[in-house]
């Protein structure tokens, strides 16, 4: 295995996840090894401002999200704090905010790898899911649990699963809530690679590093017209907002914004009109 530092991100008082970054790859770790890194409404909270630096940070090439330990990826939301309407937090207010970092996993305009290195159960499954890419070791263990314990995802948990491995079997990983092997996931689709656990973090790594390689702005595009049919109308949004900022890069936008300024009529006659 290659040897790599990763540096931590200054900046952050994190308690549940870690936070690291190395050529131009962030790592955010959810570090709850002990409850098989269960996530509770402080884990998500500090997954989504580590997703928001990401976004605006110009040097951040591609996220990786991994659990802590050899034993679980995520196994969902920690039963332990479940209560009346969501997992409560440190302030006793009920929340599902795992939902936010789910679309904010989807409208990142960058890469977003999940790195599995075992147990990607319920809301931890979900996770890896909205994920664009997943990258497995061989211990991972993939499945659903909600209709056992009280719980459902009947978003991107459920509709995004059925885009990936078709109504039947997403209608058999939710009903029947089996256990599925990495080989079984790669199979049905859901995983890309499956690769041994010693070889996992290199696999993730060179995978981001090709993809640092390629166009950003055209894995933007691809990534935000992937998701715009299932995002419905907030991702025709993303879409457009990225044709928008497109467009501000052109000559004939800077045309308008100049002769607004410049008090006169702006001349877009000289702008070709393309068939």
């Amino acid at each position: 295995m290659e040897k790599r530092e990763w540096k931590p991100i200054e900046g952050f008082d994190f308690k549940e996840i870690l936070f690291d970054e190395f050529d131009g790859i962030a790592k955010i770790t959810i570090n709850r090894p002990r409850y098989r890194n269960a996530f509770t409404p402080r884990t998500t909270w500090e997954m989504s401002q580590a997703l928001a630096w990401c976004r605006e940070a110009r040097h951040i090439g591609v996220v990786i999200l991994t659990g802590a330990g050899d034993k679980a990826f995520c196994s969902g939301g920690d039963m332990n704090v479940k209560g009346r309407g969501g997992y409560v937090g440190e302030d006793g207010v009920p929340r599902l905010n795992v939902l936010d970092v789910q679309m904010q996993i989807r409208r990142l305009p960058k890469p977003v790898i999940a790195m599995v290195n075992g147990y990607a159960i319920g809301g931890g499954h979900v996770l890896h899911l909205v994920c664009d890419l997943t990258i497995a070791s061989e211990n991972a263990i993939f499945g659903q649990t909600g209709p056992k314990v009280g719980s459902f995802d009947a978003g991107f948990g459920a509709s995004y699963l059925a885009r990936i491995v078709g109504q039947k079997k997403a209608r058999e990983i939710w009903f029947m809530c089996r256990q599925y092997s990495a080989n079984e996931a790669e199979r049905m689709g859901m995983v890309n690679k499956v690769v041994p656990f010693e070889r996992l973090e290199d696999e993730c790594v060179e995978w981001a590093q090709t993809m640092m390689e390629r166009s950003p702005l055209a894995l933007r595009m691809i990534k935000a017209g992937l998701n715009a049919e299932l995002d419905g109308q907030a991702g025709i949004q993303e879409l457009a907002g990225d044709a928008t900022m497109l467009y501000y890069f052109l000559d004939e936008a800077q045309e308008g914004g100049r002769a607004f300024l410049e008090k006169r009529k702006p001349n877009f006659k000289k702008y070709p009109k393309l068939p």
